[in-house]
């Protein structure tokens, strides 16, 4: 469903953690990131729990249980039927239920004083060699010089990243424990392996469990059978993700025959790593449910985990009726960095995902390295990508055929066109390279088709839509992904010759491709359409093509037809760059344990650069300059992040303030935090969140916006001195004071920025700028995000 534009400003009840309760309550439908579960499970959130001042971890368990039956109960009217409806109780650092409801009762339950927030169960989607040369880790060799960030933090040693997604294959070297040493006291996870005894965990893979309830309920009345009661990953994404965030090295490792070949490891290669499966086989266009996240991110929390990484995602939406939102709250409460990715929509505006000021949403973007191929006709060699395994034998030519020429008897031209399976005649294609136009199946399954059809190769044609993007895929023949506009090269060479021949060259690896980085077409930008004060995303990272560790127990393309098995694989999406961030928060955890949340979200967002590798503008796939809101602060620069000299830090307090602003109020609390909170008696301006971007939205001709922030220094002492290095275009831009003194690490400062829009506003909408703040030795910048309103 569309994203709301903004939260509702419903007089509802502030509770979210600690011992906070509620007085009023959310609607139970509206809002929400994804589709409804077919069946009636909803999850029912009640904030925080109240304080259990000499009560064992045991007992209090017991007592939210039973709160949470007896709620239910009151509802249903009657306590058998509420145990049997409730198929999760969060008792820990969450305080909520799931359960199968019919409507009429979660819309009750939902105007209950003691509840926040009621939604459906909603599905959710799943959203290197290269990667950490291109950010400057290591050398193009695979040797670390003594200053990379790697040296600098111990390689993430002893950080937990847990991950939240399909799980994990433990049997994958990438988990190999090496010499790790001994698990760390303070870790109270398992391995839950109860239905796999095959499974184990060891010093590098600390644990892993399985949520499935929430999935259960979804795809009722389908049995859950052996493989969706284990930790173990069945496609590969769990595999892939965690191995990027925190795999150990592996050299030598390659993909398909010799591609992109190096030592894979993770962004945090000493880190101890956990996987959380809670996502599975898809039902309904969905892998991952709500209940069953929220259930991922309460274990999480509990474990002991520094960094959580998920790359889930679905629609903006409300925040009290978001898992991921919820349990990220929660999770930055605990002390716990949550990176999350921001989605595989784009390029439409206004589609970024898992836009919650306190976590950390990436956005994807392309390292230095193609995986070339090349379509030969005519005396043209045309580059296209590809990762097929399998070439063209030989030195003459095949004969070259449109998918439509070979139509099978009884299927339709335009099915043909598009090579969908069985649509091909093998009298008319076998032995030649056949052309497929991309659209309506995923793209290695065309070259199944023409496989399958005794075709000798596939050459795929983007359509005028897909324009330039394209992808090195791992097909099952000799194939070859090329342009829309070599592919009008292409198309007239085959319509003004007789017998149109040609060859396709076998794939190689290209490192140094410029430009780099690119934005990835598929990632989602912003504006921010929960709360547009709010830059999202928040930085970008290498999402395209990155190759890490993968399952034993699906193929690389995941598709049934495809019988191979690899021990790495290349995918693409944001799902990919999160985990490279997620790495890079356990770097920064293992350097400066003492570090907030948002200060490390700060280290990273402040330290990026919008430049590319030969420090021009970063580009977007259309190849026109970029801005912040496809990348946020931009791309991450982890060696500064180490050491970024000031933040701008947070405590939950800060989001608490922020949410009350924007009309969620509390009329009942108890002690929050070892003390009292309240709302605010004057609302905070949203701008003001102590946000490392800075926005001023709704702006007019004529009008000043003061912007305040706070800095805190995490250096040496040092004089810092402000510079709107850029100003957004029709906007004049003033810092006061321009100048901070910081006698001592810790020490904090504010200052204001100021957005006067000319009269007459010479532009209107989005508009860009940077504001940096430096010593002579650190660079903390930040993107400035200005919206001016026409006149109306």
């Amino acid at each position: 469903m569309e994203a709301r534009g903004s939260i509702r400003p419903a007089a509802v009840l502030l509770v979210f953690l600690g011992s906070l309760l509620p007085a009023a309550a959310l609607a139970a439908t509206g809002g929400g990131s994804g589709k409804a579960a077919p069946s009636s499970s909803y999850v029912v959130y009640l904030g925080g729990h109240p304080r259990r001042d000499g009560v064992s971890p045991e007992e209090a368990s017991r007592q939210a249980v039973g709160s949470h039956h007896e709620l239910l109960a009151a509802i249903l009217g009657d306590r058998e039927k509420a145990r049997e409806a409730i198929f999760y109780s969060y008792t820990e650092h969450i305080n909520g239920f799931a359960a199968t409801l019919e409507p009429a009762a979660a819309a009750a339950l939902a105007k209950h004083p003691g509840v926040v927030s009621v939604f459906p169960n909603r599905g959710r989607k799943l959203q290197t060699t290269r990667s950490w040369q291109f950010m400057g880790l290591e050398r193009a060799a695979g040797d670390v010089p003594p200053w990379s960030a790697w040296e600098t933090a111990r390689y993430g040693e002893d950080t937990i990243i847990g991950n939240l997604d399909s799980g994990v294959w433990p049997e994958s070297k990438s988990f190999d424990e090496g010499e790790m040493g001994p698990i760390p006291d303070d870790w109270k996870g398992i391995c839950q392996n109860e239905h796999d005894p095959a499974f184990h965990c060891n010093s590098k893979l600390i644990g892993a469990r399985y949520f499935n309830k929430g999935y259960a309920a979804a795809a009722a009345p389908l049995p859950l059978d052996d493989g969706l009661r284990t930790p173990r990953d069945e496609n590969g994404h769990g595999t892939h993700t965690l191995s990027t965030a925190g795999g150990a090295a592996v050299r030598n490792a390659a993909v398909f025959g010799g591609y992109g070949s190096g030592t894979a490891r993770g962004g945090a290669p000493r880190a101890r790593v956990a996987a959380y499966r809670v996502c599975f086989r898809p039902v309904n266009g969905s892998e991952c449910f709500d209940a069953d996240v929220l259930a991922g991110f309460e274990a999480a929390i509990a474990d002991g985990v520094h960094v959580i990484s998920a790359s889930v995602g679905g629609d903006a939406a409300d925040y009290l009726e978001d898992a991921v939102a919820i349990g990220s709250l929660h999770a930055v409460k605990a002390g716990v960095t949550v990176v999350c990715s921001a989605g595989n929509a784009g390029p439409d505006t206004g589609t970024v995902s898992n836009v919650a000021p306190w976590i950390l949403t990436v956005a994807a973007s392309s390292v230095d390295r193609e995986f070339l191929a090349f379509a030969v006709f005519n005396r043209t060699r045309i580059q296209g990508r590809s990762l097929s395994e399998r070439w063209l034998h030989g030195k003459g030519f095949y004969i070259i055929i449109y998918g439509a020429e070979a139509v099978a008897p009884g299927s339709l031209l335009k099915d043909a066109q598009a090579c969908l399976l069985g649509s091909l005649d093998p009298k008319k294609a076998r032995g030649k390279i056949v052309v497929c136009v991309r659209g309506d199946i995923p793209r290695v399954e065309k070259g199944e088709a023409v496989r399958r059809a005794g075709g000798a190769a596939m050459i795929l044609v983007n359509d005028e839509v897909s324009g330039n993007d394209l992808h090195a895929d791992p097909h099952v023949l000799p194939a070859v992904h090329i342009s829309y506009a070599d592919g009008l090269t292409l198309s007239d060479y085959l319509n003004n010759t007789q017998i149109p021949s040609g060859f396709i060259i076998k794939g190689k690896t290209i490192i140094g491709t410029r430009p780099a980085p690119v934005m990835a077409d598929f990632s989602s930008q912003g504006p921010n359409t929960v709360n547009p004060e709010i830059l999202k995303p928040d930085i970008t990272a290498p999402g395209v093509n990155v190759i890490a560790a993968w399952t034993g127990a699906a193929a690389p393309t995941d598709r049934p037809f495809d019988r191979r098995r690899v021990a790495f694989n290349v995918l693409s999406g944001t799902s990919m760059s999160c985990p490279h961030v997620s790495g890079i928060a356990g770097l920064i955890k293992t350097l400066h344990p003492e570090w907030s949340p948002a200060a490390i979200k700060s280290a990273i967002m402040t330290s990026a650069t919008d430049l590319d590798a030969d420090r021009n503008p970063i580009l977007n796939s259309s190849h026109l300059a970029a801005t912040p809101l496809s990348y946020g602060a931009g791309h991450v620069f982890p060696s500064r992040a180490l050491d970024p000299g000031l933040v701008y830090d947070m405590t939950v307090v800060d989001y608490l303030d922020f949410l009350c602003a924007l009309g969620y109020n509390a009329t009942a609390m108890e002690t929050f935090n070892k003390g009292s909170f309240v709302c605010p008696s004057t609302a905070m301006a949203l701008h003001d969140l102590n946000y490392p971007s800075i926005t001023a939205h709704g702006l007019h001709a004529g009008t000043t916006t003061m912007v305040r922030r706070r800095v805190k220094s995490v250096g040496l002492p040092g004089t810092y001195t402000a510079a709107v290095v850029k100003e957004p275009e029709g906007v004049h831009v003033g810092v006061t004071p321009a100048m901070l003194v910081f006698r001592e690490a810790g020490e904090e400062k504010e200052f204001d920025v100021s957005f006067t829009v000319k009269d007459p506003a010479t532009v209107t909408g989005y508009t860009f700028g940077a504001l940096v703040w430096s010593d002579g030795s650190h660079q903390v910048r930040s993107p400035l995000v200005v919206k001016i309103m026409g006149d109306e």
